[in-house]
């Protein structure tokens, strides 16, 4: 398999203290909305991931989480999980639950609803930092081949500077942090051999004047954007996401969802 990283304007930071701020306000017990995204914001919004088209080719249109609970008998709201919904009641609740052999992707929002909120965060070139849990496996390289800049002869590996370098260091993870305008929000991914690009969400990106953050955190399937009430709204109104209202003292644990448990 070959893994190329474009990062198109993306530039990587070597001063990872333009995240410091995150740390100083994230709290309470993991798996808390404030835990994952930066307590303070006026709003809150929980984007859950597409669930992809049951059946044998998995190319259809993703379905909502909103479809599944119609098909099994459970109740959409704010802090339900996909395991309980994922099965009709009676039947037992596991971690790694699945629906017709599909599941929403964890810590990965998706292309398409990315593209959306990128739209919804502010203009293209609005001056961002990113940041990428170091642990995904393509971006060490092997067996993978990773690249950043499309013009760049391909390495075997990200720069070692890069590897070796400073991490953002958050309560849970270690993160590389990089600098750029919004809209490259999309380049962050790996080309497989077969020419199909996979776009990650960055585990964290905000505005460069702090007036928004957004997590996809890599054990969650949903994305936390934190921001003003009018952003939120926007976002909780856009037909092209599913998406609910939270509040930072608000549990996406399992156990978090007592309307289905």
């Amino acid at each position: 398999m070959i893994v190329v990283v474009d990062l198109g304007e993306l530039r990587w930071r070597r001063d990872v203290g333009v995240g410091e701020w995150i740390g100083e306000r994230l709290g309470g017990p993991f798996g808390y909305v404030g835990s994952v995204v930066p307590r303070g914001y006026a709003a809150y919004a929980r984007v859950l991931h597409p669930v992809p088209a049951p059946g044998p080719s998995f190319d259809g249109a993703p379905l909502r989480w909103a479809d599944v609970c119609r098909a099994t008998g459970r109740r959409l709201h704010a802090l339900a999980q996909w395991s309980a919904i994922a099965v009709p009641p009676g039947v037992p609740i596991t971690y790694d639950a699945r629906w017709r052999d599909v599941a929403p992707d964890v810590g990965n929002l998706g292309r398409a609803a990315l593209d959306t909120l990128l739209g919804l965060l502010g203009a293209p070139g609005t001056p961002c930092f990113f940041a990428l849990w170091e642990g995904f496996g393509w971006i060490h390289g092997s067996p993978a081949v990773v690249v950043v800049g499309s013009d760049e002869e391909v390495p075997p590996e990200l720069p070692r500077e890069v590897l070796d370098g400073p991490r953002l260091r958050l309560p849970h993870r270690d993160h590389i942090v990089f600098s750029g305008p919004l809209r490259d929000a999309v380049r962050i991914g790996h080309t497989y051999s077969w020419g199909e690009f996979a776009t990650q969400s960055p585990t964290l990106f905000w505005a460069a004047d702090r007036s928004w953050c957004v997590a996809s955190e890599i054990d969650f399937d949903s994305t936390l954007v934190g921001g003003s009430a009018e952003l939120v709204a926007a976002v909780l109104g856009s037909p092209d996401l599913e998406a609910l209202p939270v509040g930072p003292d608000d549990s996406l644990r399992l156990d978090g969802d007592a309307v289905n448990l």
